[in-house]
């Protein structure tokens, strides 16, 4: 048997150095390792284990041969195979350079016999704690002691996040029988009692009203502490736009009687900026945004800002004002007005609008915006239709997001319905009701193998569709919807042959993507959709193939697509478009 001092530290040395089988480093000039059998993980450890040697005579190999076989014992006894038999040669190559040749055979290893773990004191039944723990190693696995010491160390890391920041490890021992050729795990963890979340201090100079910072705190005083809790604090914080800098310090050291104080440091961000962008798209060309925002404008975190968008089609400018409410991080009150022109195709508008939305995340995770708008629309079709619109509109829009990453998610979905409508009754030229639908889906197989379904439904209800300015009528085709096809091309066409809009919108998608290298993906698609005033119209189909790179500021794609209805303008159209998937 090895003593426990001498386990300890054969395990965790020859546990680093197997990690480092992943870093890239060189094989050795010359010294090889030639380990019989299928054992990749042991040869790579091996080699890596003995590093370069390099500028050796053949003595000298030889002097350096006793080590070299030491080290690499040390190494394959890391992942179980603790009786190896090692041989070793020098010989010089056809440059006359020495090299000294390790061969390994391993032997038979050692497995686990027997494992326990047990969990003691007030948190032996805590969920978080001792639930789903790594499954290896387990009885009849070959020991790895990299498995074990990660066994170990998450057990502690876990204890330390869920504030039981006594525990220790009363019993932790790994007991190798060589000759028997059997390892026992046993490990006693005693939790001790479990810490508490004190009271949440900000330091005085940021120069916000302590009833707003208090809204980011989701705990109260003396709730059992967990780290994640006081991540999310900071989090909230920095992701505010108030500060530049925010340093929360919940440390044990200064518990009192099991209860942690919070103090927080903050360091407001400059009060206004300004920021400018340059982008593309084949739907509406080259286009600019500009942004003026004042991040805080009193005491009370209230926000201003102006925002611009310039391309050939679309000119719009748009200045808000936002209240924050409880909490800050989802709710908020805007009030906003803007003016925007379009002239699409045969299709020219100009649109003044006011309004206010007041946002709110509901306890499901669904986030609800309810709003009302006021619009007042001027609008040429072609050369026949002409109108001016006044429109009330309130609304009410719900919405959810779920992605495992913001930037470029492997799995996730968004779903959003928005409903407005007008009275004519009520400041409206018409009686409107607007409702418009999306759902996308995005599922990643085998890590390169991604598919995405992507689905929009929208009608509009009214007594007069000609009193509906184009802003709330459905068009189709394009980057974002059928492709194949124009920007907006797809839609029932006036006795002029002008797009004059649909009631209806149905657009489809299904995407496969195959990522070849890191960050480059191909891509096959199919989309169906049209925007029609009977949903059993017929719709337009377009097919392609692209190409995709997930650059810093987000995923870019280029798109080949052939629209396969001619009779409604399909034709070969290359797609570019950036932005997240879902």
């Amino acid at each position: 048997m090895f003593s426990a001092v001498t386990r300890k530290r054969a395990a965790l040395t020859a546990f680093r150095l197997f990690v480092l089988c992943y870093s890239g480093l060189s094989v050795a000039n010359q010294v090889q390792v030639d380990v019989e059998g299928d054992y990749s993980a042991l040869e790579d450890n091996a080699r890596i284990f003995l590093g370069e040697v390099e500028g050796r005579t053949a003595d000298g190999l030889r002097r350096y041969a006793p080590t070299a076989i030491a080290q690499v014992e040390e190494a394959v006894r890391a992942l179980g195979y603790y009786n190896p038999e090692i041989t070793w040669t020098v010989s010089d190559d056809s440059d006359g350079l020495a090299e000294l040749l390790l061969t390994v055979a391993p032997g038979d290893p050692v497995r686990i016999q027997n494992r326990t773990v047990v969990f003691e004191g007030p948190g032996r039944d805590d969920p978080e704690l001792v639930y789903q723990l790594p499954d290896q190693p387990a009885v009849g696995d070959v020991l790895n002691h990299g498995q074990y010491d990660n066994l170990r160390q998450i057990i502690q890391n876990r204890a330390s996040r869920l504030g039981y920041f006594d525990g220790e490890f009363a019993t932790r021992t790994l007991e190798v029988d060589p000759s028997e050729k059997t390892a026992d795990i046993s490990l006693t963890f005693r939790t001790g009692e479990r810490y508490r979340l004190g009271r949440v201090t900000f330091r005085e100079g940021h120069g916000f009203e302590q009833a707003l910072l208090d809204q980011f705190v989701t705990f109260e005083p003396g709730e059992p502490f967990h780290a994640g809790e006081v991540a999310k604090l900071s989090r909230d914080l920095s992701n505010s736009g108030y500060f530049s800098g925010v340093d929360v310090e919940a440390s044990p050291n200064r518990a009192d009687d099991g209860v942690i104080p919070v103090n927080i440091v903050l360091t407001p961000r400059k009060r206004r900026s300004i920021a400018a962008g340059v982008g593309f798209s084949t739907d509406v060309g080259p286009r600019l945004r500009g942004n003026w925002r004042e991040h805080y404008i009193n005491p009370m975190g209230h926000r201003r800002g102006l925002e611009t968008e310039l391309s050939v089609p679309r000119q719009n400018l748009t200045g808000w004002y936002e209240l924050p409410l409880d909490p800050p991080m989802t709710d908020s009150i805007r009030l906003s007005s803007g003016y925007q022109r379009e002239h699409i195709e045969d299709v020219e508008s100009e649109r003044l609008t006011l309004g206010q939305q007041w946002r709110h995340q509901l306890d499901n995770g669904w986030m609800q915006v309810l709003s009302m708008r006021w619009e007042g629309e001027r609008f040429t079709i072609g050369e026949d239709e002409r109108g001016n619109s006044t429109l009330l509109l309130p609304g009410a829009s719900y919405s959810k997001l779920q992605a495992d990453s913001p930037l470029d998610p492997s799995r996730g979905y968004r779903l959003q319905l928005d409903v407005t409508g007008a009275h004519s009754a009520v400041l409206s030229d018409a009686d409107i009701l607007h409702v418009n639908l999306l759902a996308r889906g995005l599922y990643t197989l085998a890590d390169n193998h991604r598919f995405l379904a992507r689905f929009n439904f929208g009608g509009v209800a009214t007594n007069s569709f000609s009193d509906v300015p184009p802003s709330l009528r459905f068009f189709a085709g394009g980057d974002q919807s059928v492709r194949g096809y124009g920007y907006e091309t797809l839609s029932p066409k006036g006795s002029d042959g002008v797009a004059v809009g649909g009631r209806y919108l149905i657009v489809g998608s299904a995407e496969y993507q195959y990522e070849f290298a890191r960050n480059w993906r191909v891509a096959a698609f199919v989309d169906e959709g049209n925007a029609v005033d009977d949903v059993f119209d017929p719709l337009a189909t377009g097919v392609g193939v692209g190409i995709r790179w997930v650059s810093p500021v987000g995923p870019l794609r280029l798109d080949i697509a052939q629209g396969l209805n001619e009779s409604l303008g399909g034709d070969w159209r290359i797609h570019f478009s950036m932005g997240p998937e879902l």
